[in-house]
């Protein structure tokens, strides 16, 4: 049995997102105490004291509820931690939607937020707890980088073509974070920029990869019926879906590395829910979780978005660009913002937020109605996403 629509439709009436950065003088406290002032600041008959029930995603930067409740000074509030890889922030918001739409609180908040920067590592890190010894040893980079040569396998792509296409990923995010004031990267970078940037692993080069940062954001989330006592403008959760893989795909010898097969279940009840039937034509743009070059274009097809064997091609062709068919990454995504592991899926929702709203400035999508945030964590064959479709309107 698959995932059902919720029993009440939730909407989305406010945000708030700190830039991505290098916060040296900020505390997790301070960066989730911007968020959430911004968020509820929009609102002007809404204080703190109104929101019933509070999550806070984050993997490293605290271990309870009290990592939210401290900073905002709550009293009396139930607050809950979530943690799910990468996906946190996205948990922190699928919990707190659960929560309103079964009509257990009227306002709830989805916070996520990670201080990666004070840790002194160049990527991302984690206290693993003890296991048998037959888990992969590998570091991110090294596993994403098994999906392009695989992609190229199983689709006749040769070399050249498959590297024009991991530059375009990387090239397209970062002229769309040159845009953003919230991003951590400004600058457009070119192909020959990335094409001779230090290698990391396999083909991958450090402008293939995305940085690490601090940030935070936050979201006040309600029941439809209810949202236009709060702002003339909410954004509509129309389908989410959720998968936590098994691990087979590193466990077995058929996983081929071309798909995630946690994202295509997850994408297909959210587009189930939404009443989605061909994403290629009827989603406005869309947040993906770009870690990796190859990653977003893997994402292409396990959303729907090009057919199989297709999407190195049609991201070449600009169908992904700014002003392309399907615009996806608008914000400059993970290439551009880093990645604080508790706040990516939340910053997702954001810029889905912020551009369905008309609020994206030069980087507005035209006559945008429905957008999708992807986020996923693990590594691939072992993996839990995110998939959540949003819209303008009920």
């Amino acid at each position: 049995m698959g995932s059902r629509r919720l029993a009440h439709d939730v909407a989305i009436v406010a945000m708030g997102c700190t830039p991505f950065r290098d916060h040296w003088h900020s505390s997790a406290d301070d960066l989730l105490v911007a968020a959430v002032r911004e968020c509820v600041g929009s609102l002007p008959t809404v204080t703190l004291d109104d929101v019933d029930a509070f999550w806070v995603g984050t993997q490293a930067s605290g271990m309870s509820g009290q990592t939210l409740a401290r900073p905002l000074r709550l009293v009396g509030k139930p607050v809950t931690r979530v943690e799910n890889y990468c996906a946190t922030g996205s948990e922190a918001f699928r919990n707190a939607a659960f929560a309103v739409a079964s009509g257990a609180y009227d306002m709830v908040m989805a916070t996520g937020v990670e201080k990666l920067k004070d840790s002194s590592f160049a990527g991302l890190s984690a206290v693993f707890p003890p296991a048998d010894g037959t888990d992969v040893d590998w570091t991110a980079p090294a596993g994403f980088s098994l999906l392009a040569p695989a992609y190229q396998r199983a689709y006749g792509v040769d070399d050249r073509g498959m590297r024009r296409a991991l530059t375009k990923v990387a090239t397209k995010n970062h002229a769309n974070g040159a845009l953003n004031e919230r991003a951590q990267f400004r600058k457009a970078v070119t192909a020959e920029a990335v094409e001779n940037s230090p290698r990391v692993a396999g083909a991958l080069g450090v402008l293939d990869c995305s940085g690490v940062s601090d940030g935070a954001a936050a979201a006040v989330l309600v029941r439809a019926e209810d949202a236009h006592r709060y702002t003339d403008r909410p954004v509509f959760l129309r389908g989410m879906g959720f998968v936590a893989g098994s691990g087979a795909g590193l466990a077995t010898d058929g996983y081929d590395f071309t798909t995630f097969p946690e994202v295509v279940e997850a994408a297909r009840q959210a587009y189930a829910q939404a009443g989605v039937t061909d994403p290629a034509t009827e989603i406005s743009l869309a947040e993906v979780h770009d870690c990796f070059t190859p990653t977003e274009v893997v994402l292409m097809e396990d959303l729907g978005f090009s057919a199989r064997g297709r999407a190195w091609r049609d991201i070449l062709d600009g169908r992904y660009d700014l002003g392309g068919a399907l615009p996806v990454n608008t914000d400059g995504g993970l290439k551009s913002f880093g990645h604080p592991i508790g706040a990516t899926g939340l910053r997702m929702m954001f810029e889905c937020f912020t551009q369905l709203r008309g609020d994206a400035g030069d980087r507005q999508v035209p006559d945008a109605k429905l957008a999708v945030a992807q986020n996923l964590g693990g590594q691939p064959g072992s993996c839990v996403a995110f998939v959540a479709v949003l819209g303008d309107e009920r």
